[in-house]
């Protein structure tokens, strides 16, 4: 998910060699940022006892709040108010909120009914999808890594897909509409700021989310404001949450090299998978794992392809800079 419009080279020190502390900032701000979207299984399950889309409704209310205290206390008003007469990128944010929307909602479903396995390969599996979208729609060119990174993804999924019974579909939806979600960001333009933007996709979703919390309400269907303060402040929390690590990532971004970047996201995935099989005990068998093992084998080739050039290509700004919008996870997105 694309972030703060990407500064000038001088205004990325530490990458320079004249000094190492904005670059130690920068990966400790990166290293947060994904370490946090690498918990966020662990949030949803102490408010499990919501509903997914009752749980996404609410995050989007409160990250909204927490979006307008933030530009408050950095009075960044003047900012939202450029961003607010861009037509062309509200229309882009107006979609990019859908595509969140569905994102958030998958992964809470996913995470909250025994499926937090498939939604690790559904962000591991998004820098290939990533890619696979600059292919179709930029005409972008692939080194011959990515294009072998590409084909080692299109075989993880049919063999998950003999794995699991079915085609894998929560993995992805979330690598789809993650992948377009950036896709999409990558095209509003300078007048976006990570918070900017992110308010105004909230300010988009409000005022369905809370007619369908109202809904719930008049159905005692709600758990927000029935199940004591502690869960009221989980709920709430989820604005926090939401902004917190993707403020983190526009520091780094701000100090590290994209091909670092780039390589600091699959921290997430990783994270995630370790809290399914560890923690949550969801079933790893030799044929899912096999599947898996491919799709470690491309992320690899990706690391590599990232790593050995000495300007990030393509597929790494499209999958770091994608990234940055989780979620939920993310993106959350990570959710």
């Amino acid at each position: 998910m694309p972030h703060e419009s990407t500064p000038e080279a001088p205004a990325r020190p530490g990458m320079t060699g004249t000094t190492t502390r904005p670059s130690r900032a920068g990966l400790g701000q990166g290293l947060g940022a994904y370490a946090l979207w690498g918990l966020m299984p662990l949030y949803f399950m102490t408010i499990a006892i919501a509903s997914p889309t009752e749980i996404v409704a609410n995050r989007i209310v409160f990250s909204l709040v927490f979006c307008l205290l933030l530009i408050t206390f950095t009075r960044s008003w003047n900012d939202l108010r450029v961003l607010l007469h861009d037509r062309p990128a509200l229309r882009r944010l107006a979609l990019a909120a859908v595509l969140i929307t569905a994102n958030w909602v998958t992964y809470a479903f996913a995470v909250l009914n025994g499926h937090a396995v498939e939604a690790s390969l559904g962000y591991f599996i998004n820098p290939l999808v990533s890619a696979g979208l600059g292919v179709v729609f930029l005409k972008e060119r692939l080194t011959r890594l990515q294009w072998t990174a590409l084909g080692f993804g299109l075989a993880a999924v049919l063999v998950l897909t003999f794995a699991y019974g079915s085609v894998p579909v929560i993995a992805l939806t979330l690598a789809f509409s993650f992948g377009l979600y950036g896709f999409v960001k990558n095209r509003v333009g300078r007048t976006a700021t990570a918070v900017t933007s992110l308010t105004v996709e909230t300010a988009f979703l409000t005022v369905p989310a809370l007619v369908y919390l109202g809904w719930l309400m008049s159905r005692d269907e709600s758990t927000v404001l029935s199940n004591g303060p502690g869960h009221f402040w989980l709920m709430a929390a989820s604005g926090i949450v939401t902004a917190v690590p993707l403020l983190l990532f526009g520091g780094a971004a701000r100090r590290l090299p994209l091909s670092t970047l780039g390589t600091l996201q699959f921290l997430n995935p990783v994270m995630q998978f370790i809290i399914a099989v560890a923690l949550f005990g969801e079933a790893m068998p030799p044929e899912r794992l096999a599947g898996f093992a491919l799709v470690w084998v491309a992320i690899i080739l990706v690391a590599v392809d990232m790593l050995r050039r000495p300007g990030p290509p393509r597929m790494a700004r499209r999958s770091a800079t994608a990234t940055a919008l989780k979620q939920d996870g993310t993106g959350p997105a990570n959710g």
